[in-house]
């Protein structure tokens, strides 16, 4: 039986236990230039210092349009390479493997950014319309990704995850919903995977067969077949290892099995793992506070990893509470809005409370 505390090795590269920590943006720590500022340093300092395997830092935009907001952290200059060495380094200190998360924006553009592009033209949230990408913009953008996973491996990271899930460009390109092409990046599974594995391939090309490379990608959009198909291409493409979580619009509620201990979203990682097993390693995530339930993923060989947000924001040392039997931690509080998230002060409760409490 695999244990939480489990080695395992991802291309080469060995994770010391089977618990990472999934991207998850400080809005409000970068500025302008879209550098890393010592707030970042020290928040991923403190969370490889906690005991993750892997960390995954936050998506990292890939041109100046394709940011969350004017203070988004950025790989899309060489200018910013230096800041992301420290925390490399830091993550390499603690035996843990780093990967950064690539990003762009595309229709959900923030229009203090740029202009909102995408596969096909769509309804935008802010009551606009995306405009769709020519062939030669899919090009230059492929190669925007691809320069800043260069500038990642230059800052010494271990390899990158692309952002394909959440309604992001990527994502926009693989899914039914945003994708209305008729020319060879779209119709098809095949064909609305090809944004995504071209890029994937062209990173292989330019960064070498031991740069890891892992994609967040969808597990159901609109369905789970289709989403496995995506994913089918992004593996022959190069892909080392899946990060599994939602897309756009609702998941299928037939999905969903109130006897398991974690979410409808986590079983979608679930369903990739019984797919891909023995091929890809796959992870799951979403809505996992309490120790039990990463053992119960791990142990009952459901995922390969188990990927940690809010429980690692809301106390770093999380992963010592699932390592080591009886050791206290201060669990998420599960807010409404997390206190992390875009537009909130950044006072976490439950990270006040862990302070408080020395």
């Amino acid at each position: 039986m695999t244990r939480v505390n489990d080695e395992i090795v991802i291309n080469g590269k060995r994770l010391k236990n089977r618990i990472t920590m999934a991207p998850t943006v400080k809005f409000d720590f970068a500025g302008e230039d879209g550098k890393v500022t010592e707030k970042h340093i020290a928040h991923y300092k403190e969370r490889a210092e906690g005991g993750c395997g892997l960390i995954c830092v936050e998506a990292t935009a890939v041109t100046p349009d394709g940011r969350f907001g004017k203070i988004h952290m950025g790989l899309w200059d060489d200018d910013q390479i230096e800041g992301h060495k420290e925390i490399v380094k830091n993550c390499h200190d603690n035996d843990v493997v780093a990967i950064i998360q690539l990003n762009h924006t595309g229709i959900t553009a923030n229009p203090e950014c740029g202009e909102a592009i995408g596969p096909s033209e769509v309804e935008t949230r802010n009551g606009g319309k995306s405009r769709a990408m020519t062939t030669d913009e899919i090009h230059k953008m492929q190669a925007a990704f691809v320069a800043a996973a260069i500038r990642a491996k230059k800052a010494g990271y271990d390899g990158i995850q692309l952002h394909g899930c959440h309604g992001y460009l990527i994502n926009q390109f693989a899914t039914k919903r945003t994708n209305f092409r008729t020319d060879e990046y779209g119709g098809s599974a095949e064909n609305r995977a090809r944004f995504g594995a071209e890029i994937i391939r062209d990173i292989r090309k330019e960064c070498g067969d031991d740069f890891l490379i892992s994609i967040r990608t969808i597990g159901a959009d609109p369905d789970l077949d289709d989403a496995i198909e995506i994913a089918e291409e992004y593996v022959k493409a190069g892909c080392d290892y899946l990060q599994v979580s939602h897309g756009i619009g609702e998941i299928d509620p037939a999905l969903q099995d109130d006897s398991k201990p974690y979410t409808i979203i986590c079983s979608l990682g679930v369903h990739f793992h019984e797919h891909f097993k023995g091929r890809v390693p796959v992870s799951c995530v979403n809505s996992i506070f309490e120790p039990d339930q990463v053992k119960y993923i791990i142990e009952n060989d459901l995922a390969d990893t188990v990927d940690l947000g809010r429980a690692v924001l809301a106390d770093p040392d999380f992963p010592k509470a699932v390592l080591e039997e009886g050791k206290s931690y201060v669990r998420c509080f599960e807010c409404a809005r997390c206190q992390y998230g875009p537009f909130t002060p950044h006072k976490c409760p439950a990270e006040m409370k862990r302070k408080n409490n020395g």
